[in-house]
């Protein structure tokens, strides 16, 4: 509901989960709290996710695709906005940790020649995460796999014939 509109209200999102709005109210004590409490949930499901991925230890292309799985199944599981989630001053710096993971992976995919060495640097850190939320929101009717296996189609070879 959050994703759907930002400003709808708690006793909307008390009623579409069957509790009273005061149940919501017992938990969290505003608004603000509550829109925390699910950034911090959608955060511990990308470290989840960054952890599943094992981007330092497997094999680049495999943890490519585990990574862009895992984050697709996030995105569509929490459908935030994430300029919203983005200014959270509460996750700022545990979001800073994350795409540095992710920064390094790139170097290191870089480095073993699965990603172009030849573009602007931080391009693809830049490029990924659009994919991945273009794929969460216009491939929904492919499984998180099958869409992660578009998304990582598409960064390697692009969508030229050439």
């Amino acid at each position: 509901m959050l994703a759907d509109d930002p400003a709808v209200s708690i006793a909307a999102i008390a009623a579409e989960a069957g509790m009273d709005r005061r149940t919501v109210y017992r938990r969290f004590a505003s608004r603000e709290e509550l829109l925390a409490a699910v950034y911090q949930a959608r955060y511990d499901a990308v470290e989840a996710a960054l952890d599943a991925a094992r981007l330092r230890e497997a094999p680049v292309a495999v943890a490519l695709h585990r990574y862009v799985e895992g984050i697709i199944a996030v995105n569509r599981k929490w459908p935030v906005e994430l300029d919203r989630v983005r200014a959270e001053e509460s996750i700022r710096e545990r979001r800073g940790r994350m795409i540095e993971e992710v920064d390094v992976f790139l170097r290191r995919a870089t480095a073993e020649g699965l990603l172009r060495s030849d573009l602007p640097d931080g391009w693809v850190g830049v490029l990924l995460p659009q994919l991945m939320h273009l794929a969460s929101q216009q491939l929904s009717e492919l499984s998180p796999a099958r869409a992660a296996d578009v998304v990582v189609d598409t960064l390697l070879r692009g969508a030229g014939v050439a």
